[in-house]
């Protein structure tokens, strides 16, 4: 191997030792305290009505009543199936770094909530359903995961990812937060039990 391609893979190699190795708490430790400060890394609570959410609310859209979804075993589901639940949507891919770094933290809060009030939909943008779920079980991912069926309306038609939006029992949005962020915080989850509170 000449220098030069040497040069090229060095980035590469670095990135996948801090991902893969005992390394990553403590590099990303580092970074979360650096972003604390910007709100990048802390995923800001979905509010109460009352409350007021330091993230950018998307208008309120109505719930979106065709989004047309499909399980990597391939069973059909619609998202208005899950109304009346606090709904955790989160774009991501299994080819995406930062969708993968934030995961983890992801399974976490998803193995402490009540699933029967707040459901999970990770929505893989990957092409080739067989690479989403070689990648979910070779990590041995709990959460569901689905595939799109068509092009995504808003509020999940996002230029980035990951993305995750959170809905409210009655569809309406509740937050949205574009990149990665830590999900699994007392606050955090304290908070889509406080929104799961006002299903009727």
């Amino acid at each position: 191997m000449n220098r030069k391609s040497l040069t090229s893979w060095l980035p590469l190699a670095l990135f996948a030792l801090v991902l893969f190795t005992p390394l990553r708490p403590i590099v990303l430790g580092g970074l979360q305290r650096g972003l604390l400060a910007t709100g990048l890394w802390n995923a800001a609570a979905p509010a109460t009505p009352a409350a007021k959410m330091p993230v950018v609310l998307t208008g309120g859209a109505n719930y979106p009543h065709n989004l047309p979804l499909v399980t990597l075993d391939g069973k059909a589901i619609n998202l208005s199936d899950l109304k009346g639940k606090v709904v955790f949507v989160n774009l991501w891919a299994s080819w995406c770094p930062p969708c993968r770094a934030e995961m983890p933290g992801i399974e976490a809060l998803y193995k402490k909530v009540d699933h029967s009030k707040i459901a999970f939909v990770m929505l893989s943008l990957d092409d080739d359903a067989a690479k989403a779920r070689k990648f979910v079980q070779s990590q041995g991912y709990t959460f569901p995961v689905f595939l799109r069926t068509g092009n995504l309306p808003a509020p999940f038609d996002s230029n980035s990812i990951p993305s995750t939006v959170i809905l409210g029992p009655d569809g309406r949005v509740a937050a949205r937060h574009d990149g990665m962020a830590e999900y699994d915080t007392p606050e955090f989850k304290a908070s889509l039990e406080q929104l799961a509170k006002l299903a009727r």
